[in-house]
């Protein structure tokens, strides 16, 4: 049977071994789950932290994002977005509010409580990305600036990777 695009060996020439998406994914998998076990003794696990941190970054520019934008700005699908928002919140971390501007949209705040965890947390995920990134040179290394460029270069790839018409 042909290898099909997810597949995690490719059977050519041109592309031995695990592919680049295979690569991608479990890199992915490993470092949520380092960040989950890094994050476990603040209660927290990666997608709350990366809404947490996401919102603690917007919020030191000024910004009170709703819930949309901050679905948009990580990734998240809005639906889980919400769920974690409502966790979130029930747990003290963060208050939601109605946008004056916008009666359908909610707008999000961290709480005293939640800008103290989220500050706890960025420095144990800065810590363990430089443990994780440690081969690449650490944090700062020149290799970790390329490997962090050719990442956003395949995240700017629209979504929509229907075939060509010819």
């Amino acid at each position: 049977m042909p290898p099909t695009p997810d597949s995690p060996y490719e059977d050519s020439a041109r592309q031995p071994g695990p592919t680049p998406g295979f690569l991608v994914w479990r890199l992915s998998m490993k470092w949520r789950v380092a960040v989950d076990r890094a994050l476990a003794p603040l209660g927290l696990t990666h997608a709350q932290y990366s809404l947490l941190a996401s919102l603690y970054g917007m919020a030191a520019g000024g910004g009170r994002p709703s819930q949309r934008r901050l679905a948009d700005h990580t990734g998240l699908e809005p639906l889980y977005v919400s769920k974690l928002v409502r966790a979130l919140e029930s747990s003290g971390l963060l208050k939601r509010t109605k946008d004056p501007e916008d009666s359908r949209a909610v707008q999000l705040a961290l709480t005293p409580r939640g800008s103290a965890t989220t500050a706890e947390a960025i420095g144990v995920v800065q810590e363990l990305m430089g443990r994780l990134l440690a081969p690449l040179g650490g944090l700062d290394g020149p290799r970790t600036g390329t490997f962090a460029r050719e990442l956003r270069t395949l995240l700017d790839v629209p979504l929509d990777l229907s075939p060509k018409e010819s």
